[in-house]
């Protein structure tokens, strides 16, 4: 062995069958040859590497590990040398067969094998030529097979772009700064003495540097050394890249490294100066929150809690971002009112002035407030209640939170919840998350600076949920007057006590709250305003509001009964008064602009002025009077904005006796309109109609602005009698229109919303209006002199219904709905 050693010296690759192995220096004096019997028909024997690729003209050292590949090279070591090494496709496989392999290695001579103590084998193998394996004679207990040996295709000696390349490449090393694997004799004294130093500089590069495995393959598949040279030059290019990317990664972290401890130090160094001086910042917080802790009137729990979170708070280091949290949180604790309370005035006619000078009627809420003063008077302490104000939008119920603020005498608070989706925002978050903060209970009452608050959630109906919580399961704990007193938010992490918070809910309809919370509150309602109680409104708040607001005097603009009346009847169509303000706001702003301009101005506001500032009517009474079209019903709808008018249109056309519905119903309308055509059929002999007449006519039902979706129990009664007034011809009654539902054997059952569907029927000049007889209650509460003009029927039966609105007159049409000729005849044959 040693004949072979020459006078080129070079490192040995740090690769292995299993791992690196580090090793000696090694020098061979000249290429091993292949023998002249060696035959690669007859096969060789296959060992796999792991994580690299084995060169031509490469001397590698390698730990063998598995005891197949030692017995491979014992075995070749006597007979010849010869082996051929492959690399394995994946490096985890422990026995591969030949699908684990790629198709490309290198014949190699067993230079030297050397037993180590470790129980492992040394063998330094010496890389002759590129082969491709076309077939495996064996592949289990070992790999062996039939091989065909690549020759190496040389550059023209001539070829200047070569040499370029080969000078880029020996370049490219030496910046990647391999003194490892190609210290400076390499260049100098080793690859001088070798023959073909190109094909050596190119394979030792690739064997020793780390690439890709693929890549490597892909070099040592290359016959061309060209084209192998261009391949291993993008690959440096890319590993240049690399180490450049990773040299700049490591100055960026030192520099920032280098620059967060000069801040620590200069930290260190400015609280060392503050201490001297007596100017200590930590230690200032820490006083003051001692000195506004002994002014604190709180319980014994929480003041242990807060001493024990103060001595938390001196034992973090000030610059620890844990230390800014703890000091939030205890100032947090102090800023809550806690057990402070405002007193509450128990002076009942004063209270009562009060809430008659901001609102107009709602004669219930405001007995309502009187009756909770009255017992907290008397008995001197008493559970707030949890009121739930619920109506059509502008009638007043946010702002009369603030009414009863005043009149008890109370701080007041008011929290949206409208699109409220998060349950952290009831609950708070717990403070070892990053930004944390109280509920907004917490922060409500921490703001008011009172435990009693006038507390007004906003809006309670439009609460919604998804995967964050349900922040309506959140508020029974705050609305239970049975478990409101041990209020528990995330973030404080101690109990509070709501039970003298007096939280007033709002909402446009209870439909969307969910029972049990529904459940928890007192629920008062609050219907739509009828004409003269929104002359009334507008007279003492509205119109006052708007002179002041926009700097007019009342001198310079008045408006009496008559305009007032003529801007509600035709320029707004709602239940409160929100549109109302507007309407008023914005003649205000043009009696404003002409006395700005210095023009003479008409104090006196008359219907045609308000048609000059506002435009023309936008809303008519004309087109709910037109009953002369058999089949058209005027019924009466409860929407969350109001009363609505609701007209209900039936037709019939030559078919079998199908019913067809449209206009965007609900589930509702839409069993009513079946039920009612049902009742028409079995009560044919009242209406004095043929029992066959209607196997011959189908049957569509419409309600107009189909855009708009309705549903409901109100409409029961209308579409009977539009089925009815189709079928018999008969006019509608005019000015006339109803509400209620039925059922299939003729009761008609009582509905809600009465007070809204008057005032929408008052609008519309509706003179009579039919009701259930179990309705009469609600009539009752109204009024007398809001409903003057109307005339109300009272009814327990649907035909009833129909004598009241079914004239004796017949509509005029050109479509007679009765019995074709010869239908009978054919259906007796």
């Amino acid at each position: 062995m040693e004949n072979n050693i020459q006078n080129n010296t070079y490192r040995k690759n740090m690769i292995g069958n299993d791992i690196m192995f580090p090793g000696e220096m090694i020098t061979v004096e000249k290429d091993d040859k292949i023998p002249d019997d060696f035959n690669p028909e007859e096969g060789i024997d296959i060992i796999a590497l792991r994580n690299n690729v084995f060169f031509p003209r490469v001397i590698m050292p390698i730990i063998v590990e598995r005891r197949i590949s030692y017995q491979l090279l014992e075995k070749n070591y006597k007979y010849g040398g010869l082996v051929g090494i492959v690399a394995q496709i994946s490096p985890e496989i422990e026995n591969p067969a030949g699908k684990d392999i790629y198709k490309y290695g290198t014949l190699a001579k067993i230079l030297k094998i050397t037993s180590l103590p470790e129980g492992t084998t040394y063998a330094v193998l010496h890389g002759l030529k590129t082969f491709k394996i076309e077939e495996f004679i064996t592949e289990k207990p070992s790999l062996r097979a039939k091989i065909k040996l690549l020759d190496v295709k040389f550059p023209r000696k001539n070829d200047k772009s070569f040499k370029i390349i080969i000078d880029e490449i020996t370049d490219k090393v030496r910046e990647l700064d391999e003194e490892e694997h190609f210290p400076d004799e390499f260049f100098t004294t080793t690859l001088k003495n070798q023959e073909n130093q190109e094909e050596f500089l190119i394979n030792h590069v690739a064997s020793n540097l780390d690439f890709p495995v693929e890549e490597k393959v892909k070099l040592l598949s290359t016959t061309s050394l060209k084209e192998r040279a261009i391949i291993l030059l993008r690959n440096l290019g890319i590993e240049q890249e690399k180490a450049k990317l990773k040299e700049d990664i490591n100055l960026k972290v030192q520099k920032k490294l280098t620059q967060s401890q000069r801040e620590f130090i200069l930290q260190q160094q400015l609280h060392e100066i503050q201490k001297e001086l007596g100017d200590d910042p930590v230690q200032k917080d820490i006083k003051e929150l001692k000195e506004k802790a002994q002014k604190k009137k709180w319980n014994a729990k929480v003041k242990e809690r807060f001493e024990k979170e103060l001595a938390r708070l001196e034992r973090i280091h000030h610059m620890s971002p844990e230390y800014g949290v703890q000091l939030s949180y205890l100032q947090t604790l102090l800023d809550l009112p806690w057990d402070y309370k405002t007193k509450d005035n128990y002076d009942l006619e004063r209270a009562e002035k009060i809430l008659n000078r901001d609102h107009y009627g709602l004669e219930k809420v405001k007995e309502r407030i009187l009756e909770y003063l009255a017992v907290l008077k008397l008995k001197g302490d008493l559970k707030s209640p949890i009121i739930c104000l619920y109506g059509p939008p502008g009638v007043g119920k946010t702002s009369l939170g603030k009414s009863i603020a005043e009149a008890v005498n109370r701080k007041y608070v008011r929290m949206s919840l409208g699109g409220l989706h998060d349950e952290a925002e009831i609950r708070g978050h717990r403070k070892t998350y990053i930004g944390a903060m109280p509920g907004r209970i917490i922060q409500s009452l921490r703001k008011a600076k009172s435990s009693n608050p006038v507390f007004v959630l906003d809006e309670i109906d439009k609460i919604s949920s998804d995967f964050r919580g349900d922040p309506a399961s959140a508020l029974l704990e705050v609305l239970d007057p049975e478990q409101n007193n041990a209020f528990y938010d995330n973030y404080v992490e101690i109990e509070y006590d709501l039970s003298d918070v007096m939280f007033i809910a709002t909402a446009n309809t209870l439909s969307t709250i969910s029972p049990a919370l529904i459940d928890r509150m007192e629920i008062i309602e609050m219907n739509g305003y009828l004409l003269e109680e929104k002359l009334e409104i507008a007279k003492r708040h509205l119109i006052p509001k708007q002179l002041k607001f926009h700097g007019v005097k009342k001198s310079q603009c008045k408006l009496d009964d008559e305009a007032l009346k003529f801007l509600i009847e035709n320029y707004t169509r709602e239940s409160g008064v929100r549109d109302l303000d507007k309407k008023i706001a914005a003649i205000v702003r043009k009696v404003a602009k002409e006395i700005a301009f210095g023009k003479k101005i008409k104090s006196k506001i008359t219907p045609d002025r308000i048609k000059e500032f506002l435009g023309a009517p936008k809303f008519s009474k004309a087109k709910y009077e037109d009953c002369s079209i058999a089949g058209v019903v005027t019924g009466l709808a409860w929407t969350p904005a109001g009363g609505e008018i609701m007209t209900i249109e039936a037709t019939a056309s030559r078919g079998e006796g199908k019913l067809s519905l449209t206009g965007n119903l609900g589930k509702v309308m839409i069993e009513s309109a079946t039920l009612a055509f049902e009742y028409i059929k079995s009560h044919y002999a009242d209406l004095r109609l043929h029992p066959l007449i209607f196997k011959f006519w189908n049957v569509h039902i419409h309600a107009p602005e189909g855009a708009i979706p309705k549903d409901g129990p109100s409409a029961g009664i209308t579409i009977t009698t539009a089925l009815a007034s189709l079928f018999t011809q008969r006019k509608i009654k005019p000015f006339l229109a109803m509400t209620g539902e039925i059922t299939l054997s003729g009761k008609v059952l009582p509905v809600g919303g009465i007070k809204e569907k008057i005032l929408a029927a008052k609008r519309s000049g509706i003179k009579e209006i039919i009701l259930s007889e179990k309705n009469k209650a609600d009539i009752d509460e109204i009024n007398k002199e809001y409903i003057k003009g109307l005339k109300f029927h009272f009814v327990k039966r649907m035909d009833e219904v129909l004598k009241i609105a079914l004239l004796d007159e017949k509509v005029e049409n050109p479509v007679k709905i009765g019995i074709p000729k010869n239908a009978l005849k054919k259906l007796k044959n």
